[in-house]
């Protein structure tokens, strides 16, 4: 009854409130636009969008039917992807580092679950040496984790800079105490800040002790202190300190794939070849 290409272009809509973006972002015309929005309110026989010179809105029947179009796109997606996809099958145990969920990852193992509905994934996070532990124990296939430059095995998939991180209102003076947020040991940006502090002569403590990045950025929002991030990982509501709170300068971490090499090679390598391609 609901063709999808009338539902996408409505539901694009739904998301701009103007014809014109529509039109831009589906690479089509305006005209077509209204097109197809009139063929849908034929088949609902609903009137759907309200519009005049100034604006664009949706009435209520308009509201109802976004939501029935993102399920009805989702389910036509998902087939599209399980009959027109890739044939390969199996397991494939990846392991990512908890703060790389930061990044667009979900999003890409959403996209490689459509591409790929017949692997299995099992997905395991944790901090990066202890993923990289369970790979050389065999218990993961591939991982995506943080290293230092100088300890760099498998595939680079972006360099990055290590940043102290706070508060906007967080004041730190070069003779002040360091309140640290951090992981607990082992943890790269753990040991690469206490070792520039200590080189550095600069006092510091521990202030909190968590084991995920939620906890670290809930820490960091409530004012506990400061920790160490990649900068690309950087949350919007928080900010780089400044050189006048006289923190060293912490170098840069390496965010890699590593893989097992027992591992069935064919879903390793499609998983890692779309983390690379999006990174």
């Amino acid at each position: 009854m609901f063709e999808p290409t009338q539902l996408r272009t409505f539901l694009t809509l739904s998301e701009t409130l103007s014809f014109t973006r529509t039109a831009d972002r589906l690479s089509i015309s305006q005209p077509t636009v209204s097109q197809h929005v009139a063929r849908l309110e034929k088949a609902a026989n609903r009137r759907l969008v309200l519009r005049d010179t100034h604006a664009v809105s949706l009435t209520d029947n308009g509201q109802a039917m976004a939501g029935f179009a993102r399920t009805i796109l989702a389910a036509h997606d998902q087939a599209t992807a399980y009959f027109t996809g890739s044939a390969m099958s199996g397991r494939l145990r990846f392991g990512a580092a908890d703060d790389l969920a930061l990044t667009q990852l979900p999003r890409i193992l959403r996209e490689f679950r459509q591409l790929h509905p017949r692997i299995t994934m099992e997905l395991t996070v944790a901090q990066s040496l202890v993923l990289h532990r369970r790979l050389l124990a065999g218990h993961l296939d591939l991982v995506f984790i943080k290293q230092l430059p100088d300890e760099t095995t498998g595939r680079l998939v972006r360099r990055d800079r290590l940043a102290w991180v706070g508060l906007e209102s967080t004041a730190l003076e070069p003779q002040d105490i360091v309140p640290m947020i951090t992981y607990p040991n082992p943890s790269p940006s753990r040991n690469t800040a206490t070792g520039v502090l200590e080189r550095a002569g600069r006092t510091w403590r521990v202030t909190c002790t968590t084991r995920e990045i939620h906890g670290v950025l809930a820490a960091v929002r409530a004012g506990l202190g400061v920790t160490v991030l990649a900068q690309s990982l950087v949350p919007s509501d928080l900010v780089i300190m400044p050189a006048s709170s006289g923190l060293p300068e912490l170098g840069d971490i390496d965010l890699t794939l590593v893989d097992n090499p027992r591992a069935a090679r064919e879903p390793v390598e499609a998983l890692a070849n779309a983390i690379l391609g999006r990174h």
